[in-house]
């Protein structure tokens, strides 16, 4: 990424829907538990469920159709999800409830993400697993 890139980036105005003009969402009655640090590009038709808090730090990068849940219903599971300063997240990942994504780490695309992925680790799969460190 570059600062050029990002040169006139302004925080996205979350609507009362939770709809962005950028085409991704955040649950409507959770909007206010969602931490997007500067700089950071989601990708369209990205859901994001901050129910426990989704703390998305500077520079990141998610790709379009991904999922980010801090509550799941599905098996119980609750806890703040956090990506790191220039992590990257590649299209139709999910990412489940406490999880942390480390700086500078990357996520393939299509990934199931339910642990933790260190800074700087490659990681991808279903679920995912790490590949390697950078």
């Amino acid at each position: 990424m570059t600062s050029d890139r990002f040169s006139g980036w302004k925080m996205p105005k979350i609507f009362k829907d939770g709809s962005t003009i950028y085409g991704w969402h955040v649950h409507p009655k959770h909007r206010s538990k969602l931490s997007l640090g500067r700089n950071s590009d989601i990708g369209f038709g990205t859901y994001i469920q901050p129910q426990f808090g989704v703390e998305i730090g500077e520079m990141v990068q998610i790709g379009s159709h991904c999922a980010i849940y801090s509550i799941s219903t599905i098996d119980d599971k609750v806890g703040k999800v956090k990506i790191g300063k220039g992590a990257r997240i590649g299209t139709h990942s999910s990412v489940m409830p406490g999880v942390t994504v480390g700086a500078e780490a990357t996520v393939g695309a299509y990934s199931f993400v339910t642990m933790d992925i260190p800074p700087g680790a490659v990681a991808y799969g279903i679920p995912a697993r790490i590949m390697r460190r950078k």
